[in-house]
């Protein structure tokens, strides 16, 4: 059965590489090797993070392109399976509770930094 693979790579200035492959390691050699892109071919070395593995391409392809976009912590958030922290990024900003403003739910508020 074939599978299909969605995937990120850290690049050597700390930027993330989303894309999505049938055969990961001859795609993560070609990334290596400078032939995979040409963000990567820029950004080299490249190191795997994340990857998950789908029934078909057109998951594979969906799913590179719904994490694309994301905010860099989400997308560490993701690398990390840190799901509490990934939930609280997919909100919009204006949603989220601020912890400087001590109204993050947890009933400790935040020191006043000017003081």
């Amino acid at each position: 059965m074939l599978e299909f693979w969605a995937y990120m790579l850290r690049c050597a200035d700390g930027s993330y590489y989303t894309g999505h492959t049938d055969c990961l390691e001859l795609r993560l050699a070609q990334h290596r090797a400078g032939l995979g892109s040409d963000w990567t071919k820029r950004r080299l070395p490249v190191e795997l993070v994340w990857q998950q593995s789908f029934a078909t391409r057109e998951e594979a392809k969906a799913a590179e392109f719904q994490i694309k976009p994301w905010s860099r912590p989400k997308k560490e958030a993701l690398i990390a399976s840190d799901w509490a922290s990934l939930s609280y990024f997919a909100k919009p900003p204006s949603e989220r509770p601020s912890t400087s403003l001590g109204t993050n739910g947890s009933g400790l508020s935040q020191p006043d930094r000017n003081e």
